[in-house]
């Protein structure tokens, strides 16, 4: 069952040191008050094209990027918090999501198509899960390390599975991740199947967890996955605006933003948290505040 303290782990927060603490926190900082600003320049009428904000689930791939440096990333439509938490530049996003040239793709690829090759970062097609094969693909063809990103909605594609499977018979250096916010849009999860993601996973026999969007549980349980290759973990997260847009149709179950603020003050980084949180937001703020002028 769904909820934000699922396969937690006591203390692990404190298995981690400041620093790590700290960095993750920033990076969910800077996904959270970017989203805020798109969510911003939509409403007024900046963005002509659907976007796909990644409010509430922002601890997700700030973890992931702490725990497994340097992968090549090939991820789904909601992409923004994974370009900015594994570096990618500011500025470009922003244009490329104000149509410009100067944007990331040139400003054709928009919200669900991030591609930047400055950080191994591919841009998703738009076909739900197809990003998966291509994964795979890569994977053999270079033998090098993968992260491949997917939603509990893509995870039920056929081609997703039978990637999986494919992955774990040639041991290919992938990481699979699932973002599952419970919804297919607004269809939920129990009411599209009865099975888990987790068993499909451990069948191949790959390693497997699943697991609430507590960034310290989902850094511990990356280090570990990463060690053996295939490897598959489902982390329930929270989807604060709608699908696509900006709307909100209900209150998240949790907001785990506010929870890793608690966290931070329980391990005594309250003021440095507070600091990392006022500093980024006036960083942030600023920057899109010069795009839209120009």
């Amino acid at each position: 069952m769904r909820s934000k303290s699922f396969g937690e782990i006591k203390n692990i927060s404190k298995h981690f040191t400041k620093k790590e603490s700290l960095e993750m926190f920033k990076k969910m900082c800077i996904s959270r008050n970017f989203e805020f600003n798109t969510k911003d320049a939509f409403d007024k009428g900046y963005i002509k094209m659907p976007i796909y904000l990644s409010v509430g689930e922002e601890s997700v791939s700030s973890a992931i990027s702490i725990a497994y440096k340097k992968p090549h990333i090939f991820a789904q439509h909601r992409c923004h918090d994974i370009y900015l938490a594994f570096g990618g530049e500011i500025v470009p996003l922003i244009d490329e999501l104000l149509h410009k040239p100067s944007g990331i793709a040139k400003g054709m690829g928009g919200s669900a198509s991030i591609h930047s090759p400055k950080i191994g970062m591919f841009g998703h097609s738009g076909l739900m899960g197809d990003q998966i094969p291509i994964a795979v693909g890569y994977a053999l063809g270079s033998k090098q390390k993968v992260l491949a990103i997917m939603g509990d909605a893509s995870a039920e594609e056929d081609y997703v599975i039978s990637s999986m499977g494919y992955a774990a018979s040639k041991k290919l250096p992938v990481l699979f991740v699932c973002t599952d916010n419970g919804l297919s849009i607004l269809t939920k999860v129990a009411v599209r199947r009865n099975w888990s993601m987790v068993n499909v996973a451990k069948a191949f026999g790959m390693d497997a967890v699943e697991i609430t969007d507590d960034p310290w549980l989902i850094m511990h349980h990356v280090k570990k996955l990463a060690k053996n290759l295939p490897s598959f973990i489902n982390i329930h997260t929270t989807r604060v605006l709608w699908h696509n847009g900006t709307g909100q149709d209900s209150e998240p179950e949790w907001d785990r933003f506010k929870i890793v603020k608690e966290d931070l003050k329980n391990l005594g980084l309250e003021k440095q948290a507070l600091k990392i949180e006022q500093e980024t937001k006036e960083f942030i703020d600023k920057l899109w505040k010069k795009q839209l002028k120009k």
